[in-house]
């Protein structure tokens, strides 16, 4: 069976990626967390990663590295990792490098937090830049597709890549058009999208510089930690 190493289901963006594909595709697997050091997580996570990151999946003596990695070795194995139609396949492929290589302005700037609700300071022009074309990625997919999911009718992994933006627009509150808030809602409310964040927030260890980076957005209005 595979085993998928990750991180605090609380802030890690990539390991949510490949977790989430397998949940939704129901490709069988077993999960290690290994949480965040305040220091630095290298020796540890150098125990089962070759670049001391994560996520990284084994498959008997194989090792995956890397998300977009991960994505590509299981859709060997699981056809439906991607769509099924050549031109929504070659834009979901296109759609999920680019998230995997950019929108680092927003990344910075709002790293994901599944607990907290966050009233931000200001949007910087760069981060506003990066949600509007996240926001016409969606809308294009949505459009092209014929929805709910960003490459058709199905979940695939277009819509495991923007799963963390899902988490960051319900975290920070982030404005965007009535199509793709739409689909954010429809994302968050898949069960493995609400498994994860319940485990998300009865994690019994916090990692202090991921607190300060998403507190520095902005008010924190709200931290459903404390409503557990």
């Amino acid at each position: 069976m595979y085993q998928l190493f990750i991180a605090n289901k609380l802030y890690s963006s990539w390991s949510l990626r490949p977790w989430i594909l397998m949940r939704e595709l129901d490709i069988p697997f077993t999960e290690q967390v290994v949480p965040f050091a305040s220091d630095s997580n290298w020796e540890e996570f150098r125990r089962f990663s070759p670049v001391g990151k994560v996520p990284c999946l084994h498959d008997a003596e194989t090792v995956i590295w890397d998300s977009m990695g991960i994505i590509e070795y299981l859709a060997d194995r699981f056809p439906e990792v991607w769509p099924k139609e050549a031109k929504a396949r070659a834009w979901a492929r296109c759609a999920a490098a680019e998230m995997h290589s950019g929108f680092q302005n927003l990344r910075n700037a709002c790293g994901m937090h599944i607990s907290l609700r966050i009233k931000m300071n200001q949007v910087s022009a760069a981060v506003q830049r990066d949600i509007e074309r996240i926001n016409e990625l969606w809308n294009e997919g949505l459009s092209r597709f014929g929805g709910p999911f960003l490459a058709g009718d199905k979940f695939t992994a277009i819509d495991a890549f923007f799963a963390p933006v899902v988490f960051r627009v319900q975290t920070y509150g982030l404005k965007m058009d009535a199509p793709s808030t739409a689909y954010a809602q429809h994302i968050l409310a898949l069960p493995s999208m609400q498994l994860w964040q319940a485990d998300a927030l009865k994690e019994e260890w916090s990692e202090p510089n991921h607190e300060l980076e998403a507190k520095a957005a902005g008010e924190v209005i709200e931290d459903k930690r404390k409503a557990q």
